[in-house]
């Protein structure tokens, strides 16, 4: 697996999207979740991603369990946001309230690090911009973590440009997390230029648009009881039969390439730059190994070209409307 460096910290070129293996995405199978973790090292890929919030607090646990006596081959992204003093794994009703304040930067790491099993997080990352806190005061608190060992690097996730910088100014920001795809390209205005200028390696996460434009599914109908996806604006109404036209035209190119929707999705991100590493989700090996192919996929400048006449953005927003509060801020 080739190697991609944000800002200065090595990890393959495609990472490991957790969540799914214990979250969101309706059913999923706790042991399967740890043989694709396991797998994606035997692959090549190192570099894995999760989040308190996933479970709440289970998605780390598996991770940790999955790394157990390999911990230093990984490199390990975790986020936070929200307390967690009385948080029940697994239940989402019981997280408290958004906090970027520095008491809880400070004691927010000691859970993440007891359930990854590890005395280090790679990569740290406030998952959702607090806006009642002042960034400065949360990167603050997360560069005491760096100087204590805790924490290796320091990242946002869904940051504004204007914050990434007011946040890099205090403590080298390592990366930027954020949704980019095909079908999502809002980070090119502002956020993925303010990234490049300042050094700043940047994740897009969900490439394969929540596994749409890999063809998993056609039809919110198609997906389990609890999969927040049933209810998506993407993926309801007239958005739904514009981006199954869109999907479908994924699919005609990926067949002339010769190569997987998936593939496709995730060689185009691949494509706009070398500070980009995008880390595709999934709970199953088989869609991993699918995935890991894309390093492969050569997507020549005729392609890219067509590919950005014939494929507009999606119809409809990411979230709903409280989780577009949260994004870009």
């Amino acid at each position: 697996m080739r190697q991609r460096t944000l800002r200065d910290l090595e990890v393959s070129a495609i990472g490991l999207g957790c969540m799914g293996m214990s979250a969101f995405y309706g059913s999923a199978d706790q042991d399967e979740g740890v043989k694709t973790i396991r797998r994606a090292l035997e692959l090549g890929v190192n570099f894995l991603d999760t989040a308190q919030l996933y479970g709440p607090l289970t998605n780390e646990m598996l991770v940790g369990g999955a790394i157990k006596g390999h911990r230093d081959e990984y490199v390990i992204a975790t986020k936070f946001n929200y307390r967690m003093d009385n948080a029940v794994p697994g239940d989402i009703s019981t997280l408290g309230r958004q906090d970027g304040s520095a008491e809880h930067v400070r004691s927010s790491i000691h859970g993440s690090l007891k359930r990854l099993g590890t005395d280090y997080i790679d990569l740290y990352y406030q998952h959702r911009v607090d806006p009642d806190v002042p960034i400065e005061e949360t990167v603050g608190a997360m560069a005491e973590l760096v100087a204590e060992g805790k924490v290796r690097h320091i990242g946002l996730s869904e940051a504004g440009a204007e914050t990434i910088r007011r946040a890099n100014a205090v403590h080298p920001i390592t990366a930027v997390q954020t949704e980019y795809s095909l079908w999502t390209r809002d980070p090119e205005s502002e956020v993925l230029p303010t990234c490049r200028e300042l050094g700043i390696g940047f994740v897009p996460y969900s490439p394969l648009g929540r596994g749409f434009l890999a063809g998993r599914f056609n039809s919110p109908d198609e997906l389990d009881e609890g999969d927040f996806r049933r209810s998506g604006p993407r993926f309801t109404g007239e958005n739904l039969q514009a981006n199954l036209r869109l999907a479908e035209k994924v699919k005609e190119i990926a067949n002339e390439k010769g190569v997987t929707p998936a593939q496709l999705a995730i060689a185009w991100v691949l494509a706009q730059g070398e500070d980009l590493v995008p880390i595709p989700g999934t709970k199953r090996r088989t869609y991993l190994e699918q995935n890991v192919g894309a390093v492969d996929v050569e997507l020549t400048k005729d392609d890219l070209a067509r590919i950005d006449a014939e494929l507009p953005e999606a119809a409809g927003e990411r979230y709903d409307e409280a989780g577009m509060r949260s994004v870009d801020r």
